[in-house]
C-alpha cells in the first residue's frame, strides 16, 4: 500500500524557520522549493530556491540559488544610467559557485569605466569568498554584508545607485557537508542573539 502524503515540517536553518511541505520524507528527498523573500527583506525582490535533504527522517532545506526578481531590477533602472553585468565561476572554501553581480551607475559612463567597475567587482568577490564556505556566503548575500563591503571599493571608481548580486547559485550542492551547514547557521543565529 502506498504511503499517504501529509504535511511535513521542513527545517530551513538558513532562514531560522520551518516550512510545511506536502509529501513523504522519501519522496521529498532532493526536491526543490522556491520561496519569495520580498516581504522578509522589506521590498527587496529576492527569491531563494531550496533543496530538501532527508537526514534520517528529518528534512532539512539548504539554499541552492539566490536570485533577484526581474521586476525589482526594472524598478531600480532609471533613464540616462548605465548598468554593468558580469557572470563568472568562483570557488568557495568547499564548492564552486556561479556569481552574477549587477551594478547601476548614476549617470551614463564610458565603456572604460564600465570595464573597470566589472573587473574590480570580480576581483573583490573572488578574493572575498575564497576563505568562506558556501553557507556563510549565502548568509552574507541575504543580509547584504557582501554588497555593503563591495560598494565603497566601487564608489572610488564611479558613484553607483545600485550594487547587488543578481544571481548566486551552485550545481554542486550535494558536495557540501550538510551537518556542518546546519551547525554553521545555528552558531550564527546564536551569535546574533547574544549581540542583541
Amino acid at each position: 500500500m502506498a504511503e499517504r502524503k501529509k504535511y511535513i515540517e521542513v527545517s530551513v536553518p538558513f532562514l531560522d524557520s520551518t516550512i510545511r511541505v506536502i509529501g513523504t520524507p522519501d519522496s521529498l528527498d532532493k526536491k526543490t522549493i522556491k520561496l519569495d523573500l520580498t516581504r522578509q527583506l522589506r521590498g527587496k525582490g529576492l527569491t531563494v530556491r531550496l533543496r530538501i535533504f532527508n537526514r534520517d527522517g528529518k528534512l532539512v532545506a539548504i539554499p541552492n540559488n539566490l536570485e533577484l526578481v526581474v521586476s525589482y531590477i526594472r524598478k531600480m533602472m532609471r533613464k540616462r544610467t548605465n548598468y554593468v553585468e558580469d557572470s563568472f565561476r568562483a570557488r568557495c572554501s568547499d564548492i564552486r559557485v556561479t556569481i552574477k553581480p549587477l551594478l547601476i551607475t548614476r549617470k551614463k559612463v564610458s565603456r572604460a569605466v564600465r570595464k573597470n567597475l566589472r573587473n574590480t567587482a570580480r576581483e573583490f568577490i573572488l578574493e572575498y569568498i575564497k576563505t568562506k564556505n558556501y553557507i556563510e556566503v549565502c548568509g552574507e548575500i541575504f543580509d547584504g554584508t557582501l554588497q555593503k563591503t563591495l560598494l565603497p571599493k566601487l564608489k572610488k571608481i564611479y558613484p553607483l545607485s545600485f550594487c547587488d548580486i543578481r544571481v548566486f547559485e551552485t550545481k554542486e550542492l550535494e558536495k557540501i557537508d550538510i551537518e556542518n551547514a546546519i551547525n554553521t547557521t545555528e552558531d550564527k543565529i546564536e551569535d546574533d542573539e547574544k549581540q542583541d
